[in-house]
């Protein structure tokens, strides 16, 4: 990751922590008075193709264990009481600013993936995280919401893995390339900027 972009994302993302604070003590008694502890959940997310990390966000969902892979439909009945209006709103990730300032990701990038699909595709994921992965990013912006529709149809796991691995990871590695050979800072706070608007709508 070039300093300058490494310098950016600590100070935009030491910034917001600051101002945020505020909400982030609100989204987490919303959580706790919703389902009660922990209010936290930590996923193993991978930053390079054999480099794990903890991804943090605020729990949406009754935790199941052993439980594992993306969500999708099979998932729906296991969320709590408002967490689908967190995920919506993108609120339930932002103590993964945390996960900037410590270095594990960047403000913008590819999002991180699990390690069941890094090892799947692995020609894959070692062109896309040549990146670093990110908050937000350009195939976060253009598929996410229809990537929520596709998974949304599956009614298990196997089935949300399917339609995951077919239909989303060579979609969005193709949207996760284009911003590799076009990335710049201004580019990342062009995506920044059209993040939050989407967000404001």
């Amino acid at each position: 990751m070039p300093l300058s972009k490494r310098l950016f994302d600590i100070m935009l993302s030491a910034l917001l922590l600051m101002l945020l604070w505020p909400v982030l003590a609100v989204v987490a008694v919303i959580v706790a008075l919703s389902d009660g502890r922990p209010i936290l959940f930590v996923s193993e997310r991978m930053k390079t193709p054999c480099t794990g990390f903890g991804l943090i966000k605020f729990r949406t969902m009754i935790d199941a264990g052993a439980d594992s892979g993306v969500s999708g439909g099979d998932k729906v009945e296991r969320m709590i009481r408002y967490g689908a209006i967190l995920r919506r709103t993108r609120l339930d990730e932002l103590p993964q600013l945390w996960n900037v300032l410590r270095g594990d990701i960047s403000l913008v990038g590819p999002r991180p993936p699990l390690r069941q699909y890094v090892e799947k595709f692995p020609d894959l994921y070692t062109r896309v995280l040549r990146s670093r992965p990110g908050i937000t990013g350009l195939a976060t912006l253009y598929f996410h919401t229809h990537e929520e529709l596709l998974l949304e149809k599956s009614r298990s796991a196997a089935e949300t893995d399917a339609i995951y691995s077919r239909a989303c990871v060579p979609r969005k590695a193709r949207i996760d390339l284009i911003y590799q050979t076009h990335r710049s800072l201004c580019f990342d706070a062009r995506i920044l900027l059209v993040t939050l608007l989407c967000k404001m709508r």
